[in-house]
């Protein structure tokens, strides 16, 4: 028997992370990392798990040091943590092992620090080195030779996780994506050719997360809809599972723009309670769009802003990827992808400066070019040199237009554009079912207000900004004017906390108290 312990280490602040909303949950992270639970379900009984995530609480390294087998997964945004626990690790004479997607591009990153890398997905290459490690004979290096079979995938471990410190449950329906995307990774790790899991193992997952009392799950699909008949059969399994549950579960996930053009998936997704989808957008600039192969973003059938909205008519409230820095990018994309955002009233919007990731094709060109900073921390928030400006011009104007995007007036019009104005409306099938199941109705709305009560209140009591709280406070007294419906007013009050977080973020890089933020 192995005593085995596998963490995931602290994020640095981050679009995704949430760092300065989390308050306003009373919760400690975002989502669970979706490595170490899969991973356990992967162990072998015989062996001890244990189940570290650094972002709901400390590592205890006197624990750690007893374990026979020490396991570290990240991101790149993680890469610097990880080396540091991995340095830790090693002076205390443990033994260690990292896999996830950093080390995935990078695998020289951790050199010495590191026993044995994964390379890639693990389904496979963990039971494996397992039994390589009990016979004195693992590797230095694993590597699948064949993608995972998504149907043979286990039901993660979330018990062995603290999930009520967590905002989100998060769970996977598939792998790989179509896309020929330059900058993106996923193709690298996944493929193109989409994997998914079976409508069983799916629900087994959602029930898990139940029995955990998560509420709301992110779907962590770098694309859903890579394979739409696949998908659209899960998820017309998914609704009927819903509607026979009383719709227990929300969904918010990620999806390729095409979606816009299929009206069936649309409405498999919204009879599913998904309610809301991130699209990578990542420039209003078509010859942006086609230097970096984003080819699925320039088809015919109407603008980006009309399939935003198409989308949004459906019912799903669209988040977005925006990348700035392209080749065919000059000063003047600040202020396109700002007009962009406004028309098409997309609030949350993930702004980054274009970064080359080890092993994908925009790396492989740009080094090829001379045009990357191969500094781990370069100080302008990437390792990209553009050619349409300098870099300073780059970061100034990303910054510039976080702060510009995230103001209060032009964040807020966004919101309301769409809320207030055109009447959003999401979950509708679920409203639908709560009409003809009235007390189920009653009990989930009364549910609402008190966690809407709950926000507002944590806004007004933490927020120490005046003009801000007074900005949140006459929003949501507008909104009470024209829409007392409690489901809307908890979403109007998670829209004001994530703002926070974007706003601190664009205030602290604009008054240059943090480093650049460039989430990628």
């Amino acid at each position: 028997m192995a005593d085995i312990v596998l963490i995931n280490p602290a994020f640095d602040t981050s679009y995704w992370g949430l760092e300065h909303a989390l308050p306003f949950f009373g919760k400690r992270a975002n989502v669970p990392p979706a490595s170490l639970p899969l991973l356990a379900a992967l162990t072998p009984s015989e062996h001890c798990v244990t189940l570290i995530d650094e972002s709901v609480e400390k590592l205890d390294f006197d624990r750690i040091a007893r374990a026979d087998i020490v396991g570290i997964t990240g991101m790149s945004v993680q890469r610097r943590r990880m080396r540091e626990i991995l340095a830790e690790v090693k002076d205390r004479g443990g033994f260690a092992v990292v896999g996830g997607p950093w080390v995935t591009v990078q695998e020289d990153y951790f050199d010495e620090l590191a026993d044995t890398i994964f390379v890639g997905e693990a389904e496979e290459t963990w039971p494996r080195f397992l039994l390589d490690w009990q016979e004195g004979e693992h590797r230095a290096r694993y590597e699948q030779t064949q993608r995972s079979d998504m149907t043979r995938v286990p039901t993660p471990r979330f018990d062995l996780l603290k999930m009520r410190h967590y905002m989100f449950g998060s769970t996977q329906f598939s792998r790989g994506c179509p896309f020929q995307c330059e900058f993106c990774d996923i193709i690298v790790t996944f493929g193109r050719r989409p994997r998914l899991k079976t409508s069983a193992q799916v629900i087994a997952e959602l029930e898990a997360l139940r029995a955990q009392k998560m509420e709301i799950v992110f779907v962590v699909d770098d694309n859903l809809i890579g394979n739409k008949a696949a998908i659209k059969a899960l998820l017309a399994d998914l609704g009927i599972w819903q509607r026979a549950n009383g719709f227990p579960l929300m969904f918010f996930t990620e999806a390729s723009l095409g979606l816009a053009e299929d009206e069936e998936l649309m409405q498999l997704m919204t009879e599913a309670n998904f309610v809301s989808v991130f699209i990578g957008i990542e420039s209003p600039n078509e010859a942006s769009l086609r230097e970096t192969k984003k080819f699925q973003n320039v088809r015919k059938g109407g603008s980006i802003v009309d399939k935003v909205r198409t989308v949004q008519d459906a019912g799903l409230d669209v988040w977005c990827g925006m990348i700035l820095g392209f080749d065919h990018d000059d000063t003047t994309i600040f202020a396109a992808q700002k007009a962009f955002l406004e028309d098409a009233r997309i609030a949350h919007a993930m702004i980054g400066i274009l970064h080359a990731i080890p092993k994908t094709p925009l790396y492989d060109r740009l080094a090829a070019d001379g045009r990357l900073d191969y500094d781990d921390q370069p100080v302008y928030g990437t390792n990209v040199i553009p050619l349409g400006m300098s870099r300073d011009e780059l970061t100034d104007g990303y910054i510039d237009l976080m702060r510009d995007v995230y103001s209060p007036e032009a964040y807020f019009k966004r919101v309301d554009d769409l809320f207030l104005d055109d009447g959003f409306r999401f979950a509708s099938p679920r409203a639908k079912y709560w009409r003809a199941h009235p007390w189920q109705g009653l009990k989930s709305q009364a549910l609402s207000l008190v966690r809407f009560a709950g926000i507002y209140w944590r806004l007004m009591r933490t927020v120490t900004e005046s003009s801000l709280r007074s900005e949140y406070r006459r929003r949501i007294v507008s909104l009470l004017r024209s829409r007392r419906d409690p489901a809307v007013l908890f979403s109007y009050a998670v829209k004001c906390a994530t703002h926070y977080h974007h706003y601190r973020m664009a205030t602290e890089m604009s008054r240059r108290e943090t480093a650049v933020i460039n989430s990628f």
